[in-house]
Parts: structure tokens; C-alpha cells; sequence
């Protein structure tokens, strides 16, 4: 109900695009962390520290992102702010990834532009959504 009382126009409740984007923070999210872990926790014992407090900092990223999407789910008052908080943190972890030596990769010379760009991207999408969507404005008002 908005403040005159009527109903909302549009959807309302944790559905549709929002309710992938809280799968993606709940689900993919920690899923896609573990599955890149596994694949750089041999090369601890070469780069030492600065490899474990990336990873550190990943998890705990993930980790906000994992409290943003159940505060969606549950429809928590501050649940639109701390998930918009979370794609920053995202996007500004990716990008400290991409443009730092500490967290080995796999790819081809030329290449990380590209993902740090497609990487801003998935991030601003999902922030767009979340400013834009009616959906959200009417679940969280």
C-alpha cells in the first residue's frame, strides 16, 4: 500500500528479477568464490600473504553479498541499501583483482580489460536495476 492507501501499480514481493539476483548473491556468488579458490590455494605458498588476504577480502565480500540477499529475501528496511553496497564492494574487489599481480590468472595478454569491463558492467546493470525497478520500489518503498 503506498501512503494514500491504494494499492501499488506493478509487482510487488521477492520475485522475478529480483529474486535472481538474490540467488545470484546467495548462490552463485559464494559457488563461483570457492570454485576460483580452489584453483589458486596451490599457489599460497609462492605469493605468501598478499594472496591470502585477497582471498580473505573476496570471502569477505562475498560474504556481504550473502547478508544483502537474505535482507532482500526477507524484506529488511535497509535491505536496497546494503545490496547496492554490496555491488560496490564487488565491482571495487574485481577491479583490485584485475588490476593487481597478487591473485594469479589464466588469462591471455590483453584480456583483462575486457572482463574488468564486462565485470563494471554486470555490476552497474544489477545497480540500475535496483534504482530503477518497480519491483523493488514497491516491495521496499
Amino acid at each position: 500500500m503506498d501512503h494514500a492507501g491504494a494499492a501499488p501499480r506493478g509487482p510487488t514481493g521477492v520475485g522475478g528479477w529480483l529474486l535472481l539476483f538474490c540467488l545470484l548473491l546467495l548462490v552463485w556468488q559464494p559457488l563461483s568464490l570457492g570454485l576460483v579458490a580452489s584453483g589458486v590455494l596451490d599457489a599460497l605458498p609462492v605469493r605468501g600473504l598478499p594472496l591470502a588476504l585477497v582471498l580473505f577480502l573476496r570471502l569477505t565480500v562475498v560474504a556481504f553479498g550473502i547478508a544483502a540477499g537474505l535482507t532482500l529475501l526477507t524484506r529488511r528496511p535497509a535491505a536496497v541499501p546494503l545490496a547496492k553496497a554490496s555491488l560496490a564492494a564487488s565491482a571495487a574487489t574485481d577491479m583490485f583483482v584485475y588490476a593487481t599481480p597478487y591473485f594469479p590468472d589464466n588469462r591471455p595478454p590483453g584480456d583483462t580489460t575486457i572482463v574488468a569491463i564486462l565485470s563494471l558492467a554486470y555490476y552497474a546493470i544489477w545497480f540500475a536495476y535496483l534504482v530503477r525497478s518497480q519491483r523493488v520500489r514497491n516491495t521496499f518503498g
